[in-house]
């Protein structure tokens, strides 16, 4: 078990476009299990690999339905569209409104390499925009309305 540092705005491995897993190593496993605890260290719902200071396309998301790992995540399809508030663990004591799709599909790869494809809506969908976002090196900031001090 290992709790990184995370990354805060104006780190510039924020803004790079992250690069995709060529393979699952070892060394992808560790990190989908020390992203999971930095995640749940930090009280967080989703966190992506750049939040960590690694440029890799893996995310992990837990909105309360069990940990979801994504390796190379693709949105395939996206409908609908709410609006809602959202911070982000890189941006401490921020908050703004977003309007992102309702409704996802998306693709990836899990933990043993294969290809998995799940359906979310509502608070799923978002965190999961939110974190394959930030490997486009999109920060909530650049989309929020409306931003203030969280209270």
């Amino acid at each position: 078990m290992a709790v990184y540092q995370i990354v805060e705005i104006g780190d510039p491995v924020l803004r790079e476009k992250a690069k995709p897993v060529k393979e699952v190593t070892p060394h992808i496993l560790k990190l989908l299990d020390n992203m999971a605890d930095t995640m749940y260290a930090a009280k967080g719902v989703g966190l992506a690999a750049p939040q960590i200071g690694v440029s890799k396309r893996v995310i992990v998301v837990d909105v309360g339905e069990g940990l979801v790992e994504l390796i190379n995540p693709e949105i395939v399809e996206a409908s609908g569209q709410a609006v809602d508030t959202e911070g982000c663990l890189s941006v401490p004591g921020m908050i703004g409104e977003v309007a992102r799709a309702d409704k996802l599909i998306v693709k990836g790869l899990n933990r043993q390499g294969k290809e998995v494809v799940y359906q979310a809506k509502g608070f799923m969908a978002r965190a999961l925009q939110h974190e394959i976002d930030h490997l486009e090196g999109i920060i909530f900031v650049d989309k929020a309305s409306n931003l203030r001090k969280a209270e």
